[in-house]
């Protein structure tokens, strides 16, 4: 024998019918909407049945800036008698209604570059990308700094933390794919420059610091797969050339006449030139 348990029969939902007495007060809703003037209410759209004696109409919003908008009045009347009364008046966007965007969280507005000079932000107590100071991080070395030490910050990176900070420089402008590591020859990887800085902890092996002055890197937190052109190890030769040697040119013009004196003894310019003889 099977289980022969009581057996009820599922309550189905039934649509709520719409009550004509209700259906028929479309003036009195119209002259429930006190909010706007009369010309700002339009036309009747349609009545839909809320539940037994209950019924809402619909009319044309033709407010300035709410388009597709539309007003709600909801009536109702007690059982056996024909007097409708007015439960309340609503102005409710209909599908095609111009809206406002949605809210959004200061916390999700903001963007990087956001924060200027003199601005505050601050932490929320339960962020997920940190975790307390005396929770041991996985990372070796802030947990030999704060628990060797005794001493260390209130707040350290959690894992999450550290995983969502290295996915975002990795992705960024300092990672591998960026246009100017791309471009670079595929042997210039920060990781083999000598101006290179590893960062401390579980991140050393993934990214550093740039100190190479004329990089476009530098002072920044860089991926060690990341490249540029200003790599320590670039060496171009010259090649040696020869070079001509020009000859020598005197300017005459700048020789000046000197006038030098006869020692005592010499002989006039102007005197008979004297045989050589010998004694």
């Amino acid at each position: 024998m099977g289980n022969n348990g009581r057996v009820t029969r599922p309550a189905s939902a039934r649509a709520p019918r719409l009550d004509q007495v209700c259906a028929a007060a479309v003036e009195v809703a119209r002259a429930a909407i006190t909010e706007a003037e009369a010309d700002c209410v339009g036309e009747h759209l349609q009545a839909v049945a809320e539940g037994d004696r209950l019924v809402t109409h619909y009319f044309e919003c033709r407010l300035s800036g709410y388009r597709g908008w539309r007003w709600a009045v909801t009536v109702t009347r007690v059982p056996r008698s024909r007097h409708v009364t007015v439960c309340e008046t609503v102005l409710l966007p209909g599908p095609d209604a111009l809206q406002a965007p949605g809210w959004v969280p200061w916390q999700e507005r903001l963007k990087p570059g956001d924060l200027g000079p003199g601005d505050l932000l601050p932490t929320p107590p339960d962020d997920e990308r940190l975790a307390p100071g005396y929770v041991l991080s996985d990372d070796p070395a802030v947990e030999e700094t704060a628990w060797e030490l005794g001493l260390g910050r209130a707040r350290v990176l959690s894992r999450e933390g550290r995983s969502e900070a290295a996915q975002r420089w990795y992705d960024g402008d300092h990672g591998p794919s960026a246009a100017i590591s791309a471009a670079a020859p595929a042997a210039a990887r920060c990781g083999t420059c000598g101006f290179y800085l590893p960062l401390a902890g579980s991140l050393r092996q993934s990214f550093g610091a740039c100190g190479n002055f004329y990089a476009p890197d530098d002072g920044r937190v860089v991926s060690a797969d990341h490249g540029c052109g200003a790599h320590s190890e670039t060496l171009i030769e010259a090649a040696e050339t020869p070079v001509d040697e020009l000859p020598t040119v005197y300017d005459d013009s700048a020789v000046e006449a000197v006038s030098v004196s006869r020692a005592p003894g010499s002989v006039e310019a102007a005197e008979p030139a004297e045989p050589y003889g010998h004694s």
